[in-house]
C-alpha cells in the first residue's frame, strides 16, 4: 500500500479526492494550510469514520521545511495546493507567485530529494486563455490573461522542467471548470444555486456569454485516481474535461428549470474581469486522457451536465450544507 500526500487537501477537489482515496484503502496524508482556528477546511465536513482513516499535517506550501516534513516517507504526492480566486489575483498577484510557483517548486525539490515515485501536479484550463481553436488540445498555446493564470502557467512549466532536467516522475492534470458539492461561492454554479435557494427573483452575475466545459467533481476525482494507477509513464500534460460546452446564460436557464424557478439576471460590475482578461471560451479535447490514463467522463453531454447539476443542487439544498455559506454578496 502506497502512502499518498495530498497538498491542498482541505479544498474543494482535495477533500473529495482525500475521501475517495481513503475509501479505496490508500494510506493518505492530508497537507492543509495552518491557521489559528485549527480549521481543516472541507475535511472538517467529511464523514467521521473517514476522518479517522487519514493523517492531517498542517503547514504552509510556501515553506520548504513544511513540505519536507509533510512528504517524509510518502511514495506519491498529489499537488493541489494553490491560490485559485481569479478576482483576488488582480489585487494580490505577488501572493499567487509565492504560493503557486514557489510552492510548486518546494514540492518538486522535496520530491526530487526524497526520490518520490510519482508526482501529480494540478493545472487549470485557465492557462489556455480564450480558445484559439476547439476542442482545446494540450498543444494549444498558453495565454496568461490574469495573474492567476500566469502563476499556474509558471507552475506547470517548473513542473515540466523538473521532468526534463531531473527525470522527475511528474504528470500534469489540467481540469476544466470542476463543479459540485462544497465548491466556493466564487464559482459561478454555486453562486447561481445559492441565490435561487435564497428566494431571489433576480440574481447577480458577471458576463453571460462566455462558454465553459464543466466537469462534475466525481469525474475529476476519478481522473486523479486513474493517473495514480498509471505506471512507468511520466512527463505528460493531460486535459480533464467533458468535451461539452455551455454558456453561462444557458447554465442559468438549466439550473433555474431544475430548481423550478423563474429568475432574471442582473450584471454586477464587480464580477466582471478586465476586458482583455476575460476568457470567452473553453472546450476540452479529452482524447489524451482517454488514451493515456483510460479515463472518460461519466457526466458527459447535456444529460450528464444536468445530472451533475441535480446532485449539486440537492447537496446545497440541505439546510446544514447551505448554512455553511454565510453570505451571497460578492467576495474576491
Amino acid at each position: 500500500m502506497k502512502k499518498i500526500l495530498i497538498t491542498g487537501a482541505e479544498g474543494f477537489i482535495g477533500s473529495h479526492l482525500t475521501e475517495c482515496l481513503v475509501k479505496l484503502g490508500n494510506n493518505v496524508k492530508a497537507f492543509t494550510l495552518y491557521n489559528s482556528f485549527n480549521s481543516k477546511g472541507w475535511l472538517d465536513y467529511c464523514d467521521k469514520d473517514i476522518i479517522k482513516e487519514f493523517e492531517i499535517f498542517s503547514g504552509d506550501i510556501r515553506d520548504l521545511g513544511s513540505v519536507r516534513a509533510a512528504a517524509k516517507n510518502c511514495d506519491i504526492i498529489i499537488h493541489l495546493a494553490a491560490l485559485i480566486g481569479i478576482p483576488y489575483s488582480y489585487h494580490a498577484p505577488q501572493s499567487y507567485i509565492d504560493t503557486n510557483i514557489k510552492g510548486t517548486q518546494n514540492v518538486l525539490e522535496t520530491a526530487r530529494d526524497f526520490e518520490v515515485e510519482k508526482i501529480i501536479h494540478t493545472s487549470t484550463s485557465e492557462v489556455y486563455g480564450t480558445a484559439r481553436f476547439v476542442p482545446i488540445t494540450e498543444e494549444h498555446p498558453l495565454q496568461a490573461q490574469s495573474p492567476y493564470s500566469a502563476s499556474k502557467i509558471g507552475a506547470d512549466q517548473v513542473a515540466m522542467s523538473y521532468y526534463s532536467s531531473y527525470n522527475l516522475p511528474v504528470t500534469v492534470l489540467r481540469p476544466f471548470n470542476t463543479y459540485g458539492p462544497r465548491q466556493s461561492m466564487r464559482a459561478v454554479i454555486p453562486t447561481i444555486i445559492f441565490q435561487i435557494l435564497k428566494k431571489k427573483t433576480s440574481i447577480d452575475l458577471g458576463l453571460l456569454n462566455p462558454k465553459r466545459d464543466f466537469s462534475y467533481i466525481d469525474d475529476t476525482v476519478e481522473a486523479f485516481v486513474k493517473a495514480i494507477r498509471l505506471t512507468k509513464k511520466h512527463g505528460d500534460i493531460i486535459n480533464i474535461g467533458s468535451n461539452f460546452e455551455v454558456s453561462i446564460r444557458d447554465t442559468v436557464q438549466i439550473i433555474s428549470k431544475l430548481m423550478g424557478r423563474k429568475i432574471k439576471v442582473t450584471t454586477d460590475k464587480r464580477r466582471l474581469r478586465p476586458k482583455a482578461s476575460e476568457v470567452n471560451r473553453l472546450l476540452a479535447s479529452n482524447n489524451k486522457a482517454k488514451k493515456i490514463i483510460k479515463w472518460q467522463p461519466k457526466y458527459s453531454g447535456q444529460s450528464g451536465f444536468k445530472e451533475g447539476l441535480s446532485k449539486t443542487i440537492k447537496w446545497f439544498s440541505q439546510k446544514n450544507n447551505l448554512s455553511i455559506y454565510n453570505d451571497d454578496s460578492f467576495s474576491l
